[in-house]
């Protein structure tokens, strides 16, 4: 990837090298124009969330609700989530982990060692970030913070990290819906865990019809390789470049100090005999799961993902010492998550459950309002824009299809569209908003020791380009699979 990445901009690259300041491409100067808008007036993530909070407090006052069945929504809602804080937490705390144990310490090194400039490393994060997205979200947000942070201690670089951390978010920003972890599609394509408001409109929608299409395909890797191109030429350079130091980030934090036992007492937590015991116990538990349920199944669930990263760093620690070390630097990575999820739990409950005068709640009323004005033609575009609409206000992949699907699909449904291509669309779409929404940018900021406003000018960049280029494709798919 770095080979092609440095023969195709090998001009630019030579700016990198021979320049102390060298001129910015018109897609720099737009990124460092909204980074600096950014940082001057985008909320911290908390204020961003009570915000949202409170404009949809009001949005449901507008519909009629009254004040108290607002209330109880939030309350009631509030604690929504609270599996899902916790399994995001881990996602962080795991990740950092198993990155600070020596071995792993030593695997990011090297893929660290792979770009020769500042921009390359940015694309070449991006590339990582969207790659490994396909196989889990959840390991594209670790690992791409995890390679920043790597790629930062290469101080010769001269790369941005807020440009850097920013392409560490691209896998969930544009990709992952359309890989082996989105969640309506493994929903559709499981009769057991399909609710029958949706069952009774689509049926079983196998993966051959949604991730497997080879229209999806197509879109996944036009959307990798133009993000690549577009955080290329988007990176800072010359006295524009901010490195991890500008940023007040200290990049060696996470890395292994050997530790020795100092009584007798100690045995215990410096054995590799206990860590390995307990792992034992977790390869038979993966060993049942992958017989009962595969591969696919087995690794889509986020549980299991934690589950497996929890274990691996214990058994990559080596010994309980050096694991327990590493979880007390790991947990503040998680603050943001934890003290900020529950609102998004109280927004959901918020836009779905509270009722105005006429008996709707507000994602009814979206609902019925984009769909009532789709017809055959412009089906796509139209459910696009609305799954984006409704993603910014309720960021949850899984929980959210459960609430349009019954729309979407009834009306692909009435207008002879493609099923499967309906959850593309929604997949597609619904990513579109997570690069403005700070939401899902909590565990990557945590790794990174950045804000959400550091990273937002360049991810709103990418957010303009993209969302024309998805729309038109998810339109011109769909004439293809018409049925």
């Amino acid at each position: 990837m770095s080979k092609h990445v440095a023969a195709a901009t090998a001009g630019t690259a030579s700016l990198d090298a021979d320049d102390e300041t060298p001129s910015q491409g018109g897609l720099a100067r737009l990124a460092y124009a909204f980074t600096q808008w950014a940082e001057k007036w985008f909320p911290d993530a908390f204020i961003f969330v009570i915000l949202t909070t409170l404009v949809v407090t009001v949005a449901d006052l507008a519909i009629g609700a009254g004040p108290l069945e607002i209330a109880e929504g939030f309350g009631s809602g509030f604690w929504s989530l609270i599996p899902f804080t916790m399994q995001m937490a881990m996602v962080a705390i795991t990740g950092y982990v198993v990155a600070s144990s020596p071995p792993c310490t030593r695997l990011i090194a090297k893929l660290a060692s792979v770009p020769g400039t500042g921009p390359q490393a940015v694309a070449w994060v991006a590339f990582v970030s969207m790659a490994s997205s396909y196989l889990n979200w959840a390991l594209s947000l670790v690992l791409g913070g995890l390679l920043v942070r790597a790629l930062a201690r290469r101080g010769e670089l001269h790369m941005d990290y807020r440009a850097a951390s920013a392409a560490a978010y691209l896998g969930l920003g544009s990709t992952w819906a359309l890989g082996l972890s989105s969640s309506s599609a493994m929903l559709q394509a499981n009769a057991l865990s399909l609710p029958k408001s949706i069952s009774e409109i689509s049926g079983v929608i196998p993966l051959s019809e949604t991730i497997f299409l080879w229209q999806s395909v197509v879109l996944y890797f036009v959307l990798m390789i133009m993000s690549i191109l577009v955080f290329y030429f988007a990176s800072p350079r010359g006295h524009h470049v901010k490195t991890a130091e500008d940023m007040g980030v200290d990049v060696r934090s996470e890395m292994a100090t050997e530790q020795a036992p100092s009584r007798p007492g100690d045995w215990f937590e410096f054995t590799p005999v206990l860590p390995i015991l307990i792992v034992l116990l977790a390869v038979g538990y993966f060993w049942g799961q992958f017989s009962e349920k595969g591969l696919l199944a087995t690794v889509s669930s986020l549980n299991n993902y934690n589950f497996f990263f929890l274990m691996l760093g214990l058994l990559l620690h080596r010994n309980i010492r050096s694991f327990l070390v590493a979880v007390t630097k790991a947990v503040p990575t998680a603050a943001g998550v934890i003290i900020q999820f529950p609102f998004y739990g109280a927004i959901a409950a918020m836009l779905t459950h509270v009722v105005g005068s006429d008996g709707a709640s507000i994602s009814h009323h979206l609902s019925h309002l984009f769909v009532s004005i789709a017809n055959g033609d412009t089906f796509p575009v139209i459910i696009g824009i609305y799954s984006s609409v409704l993603g910014f206000l309720v960021p949850s992949g899984g929980g959210k299809w459960i609430i349009e699907a019954p729309y979407v699909l009834q009306a692909a449904k009435d207008m002879h569209a493609h099923m499967g291509w309906a959850v593309q669309i929604y997949n597609a779409a619904e990513a579109l908003p997570n690069l403005i929404n700070p939401f899902w940018m909590l565990p990557l900021l945590g790794i990174v020791k950045l804000q959400a406003r550091d990273i937002v000018g360049f991810t709103f960049t990418q957010l303009l380009i993209s969302a024309p280029v998805v729309m038109f494709l998810l339109w011109l798919f769909a004439e293809t699979l018409a049925t």
